[in-house]
């Protein structure tokens, strides 16, 4: 009744099931199925196809190297042939990957080692400019060079700029010889407008500058730049970069002054350079001045306080008197807001200025001094429309205040005024002016009686 255990039954379909399975894989790693292949098992992993296109070419600066090192011996110290020779390897070498390599090589010739140092296992050259003679004449040439290879590939150009930052990063590296001859080239490039005078940034190091170096550097280098253009084109080069305000920093903190500044440049042969870093310090100065005046006024202080502290900043920056009372004009007028009709802000100009009459005072009292604020009042006034008619109103509260005296005012109505509305205003004077002359006369008589 009962069956025996064992096996369970198998359906009509179990065998069908069974044939479906794939059967395990022999270790030989040959399949039943002589339609399909399988690849041995290997210890080193699989090896695929690459395509030609996808293939990275090896990093190789000594490859690259020996190739342009062959090429500058082949053409010798002539640079005319190496021009040519850069020009030409540009279609045959990889000059965008290596052109710190091509670079190095051009200025120390070979490869540059960190520090800049060359390494003894090397190969080099002696056409580069640090082998050249160590004249302006034969760094102009190099500049040729270096001017028409990066005209000839563009791409290089952002390359070079990064070369000289590094290798003045280097210059305690090199020799005091080398040291000259790459701030010759510099200066030279600098002036032909193949660098930008950003890369002096890197003289801002502070070992550089503890040391001396960047100072030294910063002699031959100006120098040779200034032969090339003017000083004017100079500073018109550090002002784009806002390096104009900086040379200072080539010095340690505790010789930051003019007076140092002026002193070593000068004594170097570059009295230009001297006379403008004074100029840029005076400028600042008399910037940071007109600033302070004008808050010292908004905030009402008294007018001995403000005289004295101008009389100390004239003092400590050399500025002259004609310079501060124009000054003092400017902040004068900058104070108030001007009314927009011309028939009121006369009033309320002669009310404003007899206010400040006594600051004014303080900063007339040389003939020059009154002339250029004579000066300073007729281009006020004719800048600003609305004061066409209030010059001559001025003029007589300050000649009345005592800011302003006879003889300059004379003067500038005979032959110092300037062409701003010239017509206008010595038509405003003439009577005021006639009046000064028959004062003038009549003290004259008097004297002479007297005597």
């Amino acid at each position: 009744m009962y069956r025996a255990a064992g096996p369970p039954a198998r359906s009509a379909s179990a065998p069908l099931v069974r044939s479906l399975r794939r059967p395990p894989p022999l270790t030989t790693g040959v399949s039943f199925m002589n339609n399909q292949k399988q690849q041995k098992p290997t210890l080193s992993g699989q090896r695929f196809k690459t395509r030609k296109r996808d293939e990275k070419e090896r990093f190789d600066p000594t490859q690259f190297q020996d190739c342009i090192i062959q090429g500058l011996t082949e053409t010798g110290t002539d640079l005319e042939a190496v021009a040519k020779f850069l020009d030409a390897s540009g279609a045959k070498l990889d000059y965008r990957r290596y052109a710190e390599t091509l670079f190095d090589i051009l200025v120390a010739g070979g490869m540059l080692a960190p520090g800049g140092t060359l390494a003894d296992d090397m190969m080099r050259t002696d056409v580069c400019v640090f082998a050249a003679q160590e004249d302006l004449e034969t760094m102009q040439a190099f500049a040729q060079v270096f001017n028409k290879l990066i005209r000839r590939y563009k791409y290089l150009e952002k390359g070079f700029e990064d070369e000289v930052k590094k290798l003045l990063l280097f210059l305690k590296g090199f020799s005091e010889s080398e040291r000259n001859k790459l701030a010759m080239l510099t200066g030279v490039l600098l002036a032909n407008g193949t660098l930008n005078a950003s890369i002096l940034n890197s003289l801002y190091n502070e070992n550089l500058v503890k040391e001396g170096v960047s100072a030294a550097f910063a002699v031959k280098l100006f120098k040779s730049w200034i032969n090339e253009k003017d000083i004017n084109a100079v500073a018109a080069s550090l002002r784009k970069v806002s390096m104009d305000n900086r040379l200072m920093e080539l010095f340690p903190a505790n010789k930051q002054s003019v007076e140092h500044f002026t002193k070593y440049f000068t004594e170097a042969g570059l009295k230009e350079l001297s006379e403008y870093v004074r100029n840029q310090q005076t400028i600042g100065a008399r910037k940071e001045l007109q600033k302070e005046l004008q808050e010292q006024m908004s905030r009402g202080d008294p007018f001995k306080d403000i005289i004295l502290y101008v009389k100390e900043e004239m003092k400590k920056n050399n500025i002259p008197e004609p310079v501060v009372i124009g000054i003092v004009w400017s902040s004068v007028m900058s104070t108030v807001e001007w009314n927009k009709k011309e028939e009121l802000v006369a009033e309320q100009a002669i009310k404003h200025l007899k206010q400040y009459s006594p600051l004014l005072a303080a900063f007339t009292t040389q003939g020059q001094s009154e002339l250029t604020l004579l000066l300073k009042i007729q281009e006020y006034c004719y800048d600003n429309i609305h004061f066409m008619k209030a010059f001559q109103k001025i003029v007589v509260l300050f000649y009345k205040a005592e800011v302003l005296s006879e003889e300059p005012i004379l003067k500038w109505y005979k032959d110092a005024h300037v062409a701003k509305g010239k017509s206008v205003f010595l038509e405003q004077m003439k009577k005021f002016v006639e009046w000064l002359k028959n004062a003038e006369e009549e003290s004259e008589s008097e004297a002479e009686e007297g005597d």
